[in-house]
């Protein structure tokens, strides 16, 4: 976490930029250098804070609060090159966001594996308003995920990550299918 550097300069030190009258002044440099001490992490981060902001630069306890800001819940364990791909690629989730595609790149994303999601729904088009309507009248997903051989699969995190991902009216069940 972000926190006190010991023996930073301030690159602004107070003292300096007080009158000459007070530049003599004991009390008064102590208590500037005082204020120095607190405001040096401030003005640090403020003056790098690109570097902050930046997936390749930023440091790794940075990462999660980074995907907070976007909307992306990552998990603190994770390898943080994994946190730093997923980040990268929300630009391609957002928008896909809530359909079939989005949860099957979420979940990729996140988990590192191979996702397919299986809708009840459907779409055709008919000349005679008779036709039945495609697809199931309850809106429900499946995904499968399909792990590598000796890759274990969190089942909770996986429903977890479902329920973010998909619309709130969709029900939703999650299979892993073992490797052959």
């Amino acid at each position: 976490m972000r926190g006190a550097l010991g023996q930073l300069p301030s690159p602004h030190p107070l003292g300096q930029s007080l009158p000459s009258v007070y530049r003599t002044d004991q009390f008064t440099q102590q208590l500037c250098e005082s204020f120095d001490e607190v405001l040096s992490p401030v003005i640090s981060a403020l003056d790098n804070l690109p570097a902050y902001l930046d997936l390749g630069t930023a440091p790794e306890d940075l990462l999660p609060w980074l995907a907070h800001w976007i909307g992306l819940a990552v998990d603190r364990g994770d390898d943080p090159v994994r946190q730093r791909e997923l980040l990268r690629s929300t630009s391609d989730l957002h928008g896909w966001q809530g359909t079939r595609r989005g949860i099957e790149l979420a979940i990729s994303a996140q988990l590192g594996v191979r996702a397919e999601v299986v809708e009840s729904g459907g779409a055709s088009w008919s000349v005679d308003a008779r036709d039945p309507l495609p697809g199931e009248p309850l809106p429900a997903v499946v995904v499968q995920v399909f792990p590598v051989a000796g890759q274990e699969i969190d089942e909770e995190r996986l429903k977890d990550a479902v329920a973010s991902l998909k619309p709130a009216h969709v029900i939703h069940r999650v299979q892993v299918v073992p490797a052959d």
